[in-house]
């Protein structure tokens, strides 16, 4: 057991039961209800529950063959049998037309292949900009 892992069991615990004694005192006062005894009870469950699961996690870390007996006393499958789930389509082969742009030439909507259509985008990003500095350069009344 590491240092930190029991520092961090403390911690949880203590502050467990810490919010448990906060729901008592809290059920305990005038304005006390039900809902503050229901917590004041859970909350030494949760504390339970953290030192539970670190010993499992401990006892399954240093035992392999126990994780595996575990499994196998649950029945938990560790693995996805063949055949359960539906196989994915294969895609379909399309014959490569000669007539036809090479594959990575592909044509956007308006007839232009991607590289013309990123060059168009480009220029018209810099004519943007030209007007945009245009209009920022411009001196206005408002100023």
């Amino acid at each position: 057991m590491r240092a930190s892992h029991i520092i961090f069991l403390a911690i949880a615990v203590a502050g467990t039961l810490a919010l448990a004694w906060w729901q008592w005192s809290a059920w305990e006062s005038a304005a006390g209800t039900a809902q503050n005894l229901g917590y004041a009870l859970q909350w030494p469950a949760f504390g339970f529950a953290v030192v539970w699961a670190y010993r499992r996690f401990i006892r399954l870390q240093s035992d392999p063959d126990e994780a595996r007996r575990a499994d196998a006393s649950h029945g938990k499958i560790t693995e996805v049998p063949a055949g359960l789930l539906p196989e994915r389509p294969a895609p379909a082969a399309v014959p490569h037309d000669p007539g036809a742009p090479a594959p990575g030439a592909e044509r956007a909507a308006d007839g232009l292949t991607i590289d013309e259509y990123n060059l168009y985008l480009a220029e018209l990003n810099e004519r943007d900009r030209r007007i945009s500095d245009q209009h920022r350069d411009q001196p206005t009344a408002d100023r």
